[in-house]
């Protein structure tokens, strides 16, 4: 007999999925439109694709999708002159990295979306990107091939850590609780848990 109860063998309904998504794509979208330098969705798109796609596949996969669409958005707009910065450019490669090891953060959220747990996996998601992206950007010689050159990349990136944590925490917020809205207000958008009875 089949019952649907929380359990570790658990499957994904396609509305939820779906639902994942477009809350995803949206989060993506918002990259494309004004905002402070760094105050994007980035860790909080991978953190709630993590913690909500059961698939763990889906989990890594989905947010690097909306990722990769924000990231050709924004080329498009660079290429009409919309805008100052590429969408592509040779850091991508540390970003989408930090984006699955984020993802992985967000699956210990599973069964765990509180405020606490979410301040936590928000900051803990902010100082991981700023190590492996700011990582990259030495990588790049943007700061010389010099020794100091590594100490001087992050110190350099100290100013924007601010701004990407205060983004983190409140797109986090925004995700998670515009999602859990969502399943309060619509059952069949739930994490639906299947357990076999013998």
């Amino acid at each position: 007999m089949i019952s649907e109860k929380m359990n570790n063998n658990s499957v994904l309904n396609k509305p939820n999925a779906w639902a994942v998504l477009v809350f995803l794509l949206v989060a993506g979208i918002t990259r494309a439109l004004p905002h402070p330098p760094n105050f994007a969705p980035i860790a909080a798109m991978a953190l709630f694709g993590g913690a909500y796609l059961t698939d763990r596949k889906l989990a890594l996969l989905l947010p690097l999708v909306a990722m990769m669409f924000s990231d050709l958005l924004l080329e498009g707009l660079y290429q009409l002159n919309l805008r100052e910065y590429s969408g592509l450019h040779n850091t991508m490669f540390f970003v989408y990295g930090s984006m699955i090891a984020i993802s992985g953060i967000g699956m210990l959220l599973k069964n765990r979306v509180k405020p606490i747990s979410l301040v936590a996996a928000s900051f803990s998601a902010s100082v991981l990107f700023f190590i492996v992206t700011n990582f990259g950007v030495y990588a790049s010689g943007l700061y010389g091939t010099e020794p100091t050159s590594f100490i001087t990349t992050y110190v350099m990136a100290i100013p924007f850590f601010g701004p990407t944590a205060l983004g983190d925490l409140f797109f986090t917020g925004v995700l998670f609780g515009g999602f859990e809205l969502l399943k309060s207000r619509l059952p069949e958008y739930s994490l639906v848990r299947v357990r076999v009875r013998k």
